[in-house]
């Protein structure tokens, strides 16, 4: 093989025992996560957001975020449920560049990938003890999901990764929503089939076992937009969009029909300060059709403490170094106004 093993790394629950979640934390996450579902099974008419930096660099920048979270929150909890992203595995098209905490605790030195397994659990934790949010991250590795199993309330499947067996499999045994992107090329058929893998039971091997899933009812769809092969993009989110997604559901048997639109990427063509407008245009459309109205769970939206994004080394504290975001009054601003609109 052309590789080199560095060294043997310990297993998530090895990590668990050595940072592990209080009582009091495990409960406060139980009470969120049977309110995020509620909303996915219908059963309650609460907005989500799952909203947050791009990636997740660094804890403290981070935190200060969530704990702004915290008290928008508290502002808004007759309509609105805050997810917080704490984004902390960064996908690549090419496979260069920062890969997220994971790989880099320190996005100034070089990988360190035992640092980064400490890092990204030390950091759910404080999120879920000081704030009470249970959080999201992207199942980029769908083998290392168990160190984080305890803690997350939410979990998505990237479009580069909705294709893979494995994400499918693993998101079919899974006790919390999971998202399934459409891939980056725009079959909603991909994303659609993702969703009915992820609902059905499967056995298959895990972490070197033979385990049986039983399958997860609130798998569900995001948009995201995608690109053409002239590398042009496309958006989805559009009334247009929304109504053949609920004409695609229709036509299947999945349960707990949702989708969550995401305000940026292919949508906004990255164009980050686009995300109010296009958030607000979901909304009108919730209001032109029931139909969507009862398919439109929420949206996913990037925002950060500062707007836009930096290169790594800049060193502006909160300001993106992946994708550009809404910087933090913008985002406030954003999320009174669907409030009120909701």
């Amino acid at each position: 093989m052309n590789m080199e093993f560095l060294r043997k790394l310990p297993i998530p629950m090895e990590i668990k025992k050595e940072y592990p979640v209080t009582e009091a934390a495990a409960q406060a996450k139980a009470r969120r996560d049977a309110e995020i579902a509620a909303v996915f099974r219908g059963e309650s008419d609460k907005f989500i957001l799952v909203i947050g930096p791009c990636s997740a660099d660094s804890e403290e920048p981070v935190m200060e975020y969530i704990h702004r979270l915290r008290k928008l929150q508290d502002r808004v909890a007759d309509k609105i449920l805050i997810i917080p992203r704490i984004y902390t595995n960064k996908p690549r098209t090419t496979g260069d560049g920062y890969k997220g905490m994971l790989h880099q605790p320190d996005p100034n030195s070089r990988p360190d990938m035992l640092a980064g397994l400490v890092a990204i659990r030390k950091l759910h934790i404080r999120a879920l003890t000081e704030t009470g949010f249970g959080c999201a991250d992207e199942m980029l590795y769908p083998e290392n999901h168990r160190l984080l199993n305890d803690l997350l309330s939410y979990a998505a499947v990237g479009a580069r990764s909705v294709e893979n067996q494995q994400h499918r499999l693993t998101a079919s045994g899974l006790n919390i929503p999971i998202g399934m992107k459409n891939p980056t090329g725009g079959d909603l058929s991909v994303m659609m089939n993702a969703v009915r893998a992820a609902q059905h039971p499967h056995t298959f091997i895990y972490r070197g076992w033979e385990v049986h899933s039983h399958g997860n009812p609130l798998a569900h769809t995001i948009l995201r937009g995608y690109v053409d092969r002239e590398g042009k993009a496309h958006v989805n989110y559009h009334y247009e969009d929304l109504a053949e997604l609920c004409e695609l559901y229709a036509k299947t048997d999945l349960q707990n029909p949702a989708v969550l639109v995401d305000t940026n990427h292919s949508n906004s063509g990255k164009k980050w300060q686009e995300q109010p407008r296009i958030a607000k245009e979901v909304l009108h459309s919730c209001r032109h059709s029931a139909d969507i109205h009862r398919l439109v769970k929420g949206l996913m939206i990037e925002s950060y403490l500062e707007d836009g994004c930096q290169k790594i080394g800049e060193g502006v504290f909160g300001k993106s170094i992946t994708d550009p975001c809404l910087g933090w009054e913008k985002t406030e601003k954003l999320v009174l106004e669907l409030a009120d609109l909701l």
